[in-house]
């Protein structure tokens, strides 16, 4: 039998992160609804074990994680935003995360500034034009990246499963 010191371990255990994040890196098994959960707690374990404690600046580099996010309902909708950096309602730089549920749709309507939707989760529909027409729409999956132009009006929703939207923009957010 072999003896482990403390460096030992925290080599162990640094080499069992990366084989349980090499794993998991598998686009199979990142399906897997808890695998993002695993991941970041891996993260963690890591640097607990691998590393000695760190502080970050936040006045440097400031971060989220998604159990800190607060999300809050969208009136008329089984929409829910969490506002992560930045203020919608204020001139500036904002980012945001919203949750659209199944086959939520919006009207056509337009936005005074440019956004940038990515989809992280889910199908999100989009059309342009006046008319409204869900048959008339262009389905992005997740990765894709939607660039609104402003002043132009579109329309969208969700398909089956909803979607999950990151939105970069500029505030402040209207809706013409």
């Amino acid at each position: 039998m072999f003896k482990l010191g403390s460096r030992g371990i925290r080599r162990m255990a640094l080499v069992l992160g990366f084989l349980v994040l090499a794993a998991l890196s598998d686009p199979g098994t990142r399906m897997n609804k808890h695998a993002d959960l695993v991941l970041s707690r891996v993260g963690n374990l890591m640097a607990l074990y691998g590393a000695d404690a760190v502080t970050i600046d936040r006045n440097a580099r400031d971060f989220k994680l998604p159990d800190e996010f607060a999300w809050q309902d969208r009136p008329g909708s089984a929409s829910k935003t969490a506002t992560l950096f930045g203020d919608p309602s204020k001139a500036g730089l904002y980012v945001q995360i919203t949750k659209r549920g199944p086959n939520d749709w919006s009207q056509p309507h337009s936005h005074p500034n440019e956004r940038f939707i990515t989809v992280l989760a889910g199908t999100f529909l989009i059309g342009t034009g006046a008319k409204f027409d869900k048959n008339n729409t262009v389905a992005i999956g997740p990765g894709g990246v939607v660039h609104d132009i402003p002043n132009q009006i579109h329309y969208d929703g969700t398909g089956p499963e909803g979607a999950t939207l990151e939105f970069i923009a500029m505030g402040p957010a209207a809706r013409n």
